[in-house]
């Protein structure tokens, strides 16, 4: 934990510090100070708070689901959050009110869950459950390029293709706004129902034998992970695998049980994010590479690896 605390805050410390030309940290001028406290600081929380929203859903998702290979992106939840929203811009469905692309990007991760939720089926099967989340993920990929395609100038098309690689460049306050409230509604959601997610260890038709209303609860849960899903994808648009890999992190130091899992892959995750983007910061780019595209650079071989492990693992036990 130690040494957790203290990789966190030297990423911290280099993100804050990190600028255009050399790293500094205490502004020397009134502009230093504009800078530090309107672009540094707003990114920095933002980063952090998308990275512990993805966390904390993939560790819910990994659990209920009982499979450690789901992750909001790989089941076509961020897809079907992003669908509605760009569909929103494209049709002018949006009301002159703050609220409306959050709303609308929550609606479309609940509509891509319960579409999972009900191609899986009640079993919840490993190769069902990634086949259903694949041909999710594919389909709103598709309608994405569809609506990409058919936008209305080339600069509403580039401002939503790189928005949809996921990234916290040029955000500010009200992005922080947008997002603090969602992600603490949706933790507290799901502190509220942490044993009904513990509970997964156990067969569903136990749930009612340890004294849960299993609709009750399961819509809570959905609810919260629609609460951090929408939210991450209109504040920061699609950031693949931070929901998988910070899970397996945890479990590689030895945290297992349910409940631990949960926070710890939250903290794991902002965690991961912000020395993501302290890296995407430091990178010699002409121009600044989208978040999405690095957290996928290291998302995808970790994946494979994952895969080939589970692979051999059911092979050694036939």
């Amino acid at each position: 934990m130690t040494l957790f605390i203290v990789l966190t805050s030297c990423f911290a410390v280099l993100h804050l510090g990190s600028g255009d030309s050399t790293w500094w940290l205490w502004p020397s001028t009134a502009l230093d100070a504009q800078i530090l406290m309107d672009i540094r600081w707003p990114r920095l929380l933002l980063v952090c708070l998308n990275g512990i929203a993805l966390g904390l859903a993939g560790a819910v998702i990994q659990t209920i689901f009982r499979n450690p290979l789901a992750e909001p992106g790989i089941i076509g939840i961020s897809s079907g959050a992003a669908l509605v929203v760009v569909s929103a811009l494209y049709f002018g469905w949006i009301l002159p009110t703050a609220w409306s692309l959050p709303v609308l990007g929550m609606a479309g991760a609940l509509g891509a869950f319960g579409l999972l939720w009900v191609l899986a089926g009640r079993s919840l099967q490993t190769i069902r459950l990634l086949l259903a989340g694949v041909a999710i993920a594919a389909l709103g990929s598709a309608l994405l390029a569809l609506i990409l395609s058919l936008a209305p100038n080339p600069f509403a098309f580039q401002e939503w293709t790189l928005w949809l690689m996921g990234s916290v460049a040029n955000r500010g306050w009200e992005h922080v706004l947008l997002m603090l409230p969602s992600t603490c509604i949706a933790v507290s959601i799901l502190f509220w129902q942490r044993h009904f997610i513990s509970a997964h260890v156990f067969a569903s038709s136990q749930f009612a034998v340890l004294g849960f209303n299993h609709h009750r609860a399961q819509v809570a849960v959905l609810f919260g992970l629609t609460l951090l899903v929408g939210a991450s994808v209109v504040s920061a648009g699609m950031i693949g695998f931070i929901g998988l890999i910070a899970p397996h992190l945890v479990r590689l130091v030895g945290i297992h049980r349910p409940r631990a899992l949960l926070w710890w892959s939250a903290a794991v995750g902002g965690s991961c994010l912000v020395a993501v983007d302290t890296i995407v910061m430091w990178l010699p780019t002409r121009q600044e590479l989208p978040l999405g595209v690095i957290t996928a650079l290291f998302g995808a071989p970790i994946l494979l690896y994952l895969l080939h492990r589970f692979a051999a693992r059911e092979a050694g036990h036939a």
